[in-house]
């Protein structure tokens, strides 16, 4: 298996698991288990269509390719644009980020200062594309790069360590390495007052039904995909006991999607999961990506972030 087959894992890998998650977002556990229906829509969602999880990936991809590396003003507007076409689906905290009148700079801390709640898992969701990016630029420069792009939209330095904590699994298991081993170095390099939380929820012995918040908050959803990547033995099992969690079905997902992928690579991904798979862009017209589309974007993320 190639670095480019992990790579491609990563992406499509999140973009099926958002959209297997999304007909049972906010449904109890085992939904999916006991309607045994994968990629037949519901919930306001065709067979196979992703979320603004993938969405917002697409858009912070582009921007990392058209401008040769991070541009924190181009993802923000891009980020805007979208919110402005009226998704389907965004959450509320990303949606007051972008529609509040501040800049890039200021919006996400503006909202963090008023509402002092800001650890959403809305910068985790969107992450898979920037970290197959920026993994060769190693632990330090791929944390540091997802915390820029993740304070966009969250003000709370608790949703840019869990980003950055993500981006550094998916580096290691890149390179083919097992990212549950990595877990120590990977947690060493959080910020100090937001490592013992963090450490709680990545801890072997830690299972969601443990869980303090709900699985849209960063701590149990980065917890709940690291959860399910151990107790499973390959990608569709994975990404199917994340959904079968309930709550956040598309967001745990397709953070479970991103670290499986990058294990277990792109051949493990189901055939009816990807055939269907579509992600439209609010805001840029009637584009919709399929996953041929997604397969080339991850090789040209890979590409570009090996030179």
């Amino acid at each position: 298996m190639t670095r480019t087959d992990r790579a491609v894992g990563a992406v499509i890998g999140s973009a099926a698991g958002d959209a297997l998650g999304a007909p049972y977002e906010f449904g109890p556990a085992g939904q999916l288990t006991a309607r045994g229906a994968e990629m037949a829509g519901g919930g306001g969602w065709d067979p196979g269509e992703a979320t603004d999880d993938t969405q917002m990936a697409v858009l912070v991809a582009e921007s990392l390719l058209e401008h040769g590396g991070l541009e924190l003003p181009d993802v923000f507007g891009r980020f805007q644009r979208w919110a402005a076409g009226q998704p389907k689906d965004i959450g509320l905290q990303t949606e007051d980020v972008l529609t509040n009148g501040e800049s890039w700079e200021l919006a996400a801390a503006l909202h963090f200062r008023i509402n002092a709640r800001a650890a959403g898992n809305g910068s985790l969701m969107r992450a898979a594309t920037s970290a197959v990016y920026f993994a060769p630029a190693g632990r330090e420069g791929t944390m540091d790069a997802a915390r820029r792009i993740a304070a966009l939209t969250h003000g709370d330095r608790a949703a840019c360590e869990g980003t950055a904590i993500l981006h550094e699994l998916v580096r290691v298991a890149l390179e083919g390495a097992d990212p549950l081993a990595a877990l120590p170095a990977a947690l060493a390099s959080v910020h100090p007052d937001h490592r013992e939380r963090y450490g709680r929820v990545l801890a072997p012995d830690w299972h969601p039904e443990l869980a303090t918040e709900f699985n849209g908050a960063v701590w149990p959803c980065l917890g709940s995909a690291v959860w399910a990547l151990r107790t499973t033995t390959g990608f569709a099992q994975a990404v199917r006991a994340a959904v079968d969690l309930g709550g956040d079905t598309d967001t745990v997902a397709a953070v479970t999607g991103a670290l499986a992928g990058a294990r277990y690579g792109q051949g493990a991904i189901p055939e009816h999961w990807t055939a269907p798979l579509h992600v439209p862009l609010p805001g840029f017209g009637d584009r919709v990506l399929g996953a041929d589309d997604l397969r080339a974007l991850a090789q040209r993320l890979a590409a570009a972030g090996s030179r």
